[in-house]
């Protein structure tokens, strides 16, 4: 099942490992235009990902709304809508790809994986000016690391381990929006620095599988499953909703 497991579109660029001082800040010279498309992506393509997903939480609201007075004033950036906030963790693979047969053991794995995994805080911000987006950085990062590990492990535990490549180190974080041209990244940290809408606290508590598409410009998605941190694996199926899978989520909060 090797030519499944793909990394996702903007976690797994080359670009972006190893480009984060110690301190979460991006030290780059220009921004490049996040939207070009990636290897193997095409319209219409989706990829199922882990991702961390924040629907109906009032802390990320709030912060989001924060910081929309210094989104609005930064030229060449596409921002991200609060039902869209996401934090990467771990891809799989191309829908079209990767049969539900495959998929179904994998999610049973994870959920095994996640049964001694507690819940925990997580902190976003202040913001920072990254090569392709505007960015939150998330700690604690050895947390958030150690999350991934598990959701890599389960993909091993059903294609084996030579089915996962290795992909670049985890820097988790939650992007307010993309650039979608290039510009010296100065000016633009400049400002960031100037109208810093501050940071937040919050709890992850659920990793929520997701049939994500890039293909308005715009990171969306359908939710497969949602799976909670620290609880014994249930008898039944992981949590679903409705027609998972059918479009995008359109709600006021996301999938």
């Amino acid at each position: 099942m090797t030519e499944s497991l793909e990394p996702s579109s903007h976690q797994s660029h080359p670009a972006r490992a190893g480009r984060l001082t110690p301190s979460g800040a991006a030290m780059v010279k220009e921004v490049r235009d996040h939207w070009y498309w990636r290897p193997n992506w095409r319209p219409g393509r989706s990829f199922y990902t882990w991702h961390i997903v924040f629907p109906n939480d009032p802390v990320l609201t709030d912060l989001h709304a924060a910081y929309q007075g210094l989104v609005g004033s930064l030229p060449g950036i596409s921002p991200v809508p609060v039902q869209w906030l996401h934090l990467t963790l771990q891809g799989i693979g191309f829908a079209d790809k990767v049969p539900q047969a495959d998929l179904d053991p994998i999610i049973e794995a994870a959920q095994r994986r996640l049964e001694h995994f507690r819940p925990f805080e997580i902190k976003l911000g202040p913001a920072v000016v990254d090569v392709e987006s505007l960015q939150l950085p998330v700690s604690p990062v050895d947390r958030l690391r150690r999350l991934r590990t598990q959701l890599r492990a389960a993909v091993t535990d059903v294609w084996g381990r030579d089915s996962v490549p290795e992909l670049p180190e985890l820097y988790p974080h939650v992007s307010l929006g993309y650039w979608n041209r290039p510009a010296p990244a100065e000016p633009l940290r400049q400002r960031v620095n100037a109208l810093s809408g501050g940071i937040a606290r919050t709890e992850v508590a659920h990793v929520t599988l997701i049939n994500l598409n890039r293909d308005q410009a715009q990171y969306e998605w359908t939710t497969y499953a949602t799976l909670p941190l620290g609880e014994p694996p249930p008898h039944a199926p992981a949590t679903r909703p409705p027609g998972a899978g059918a479009s995008p989520s359109s709600i006021g909060a996301d999938s």
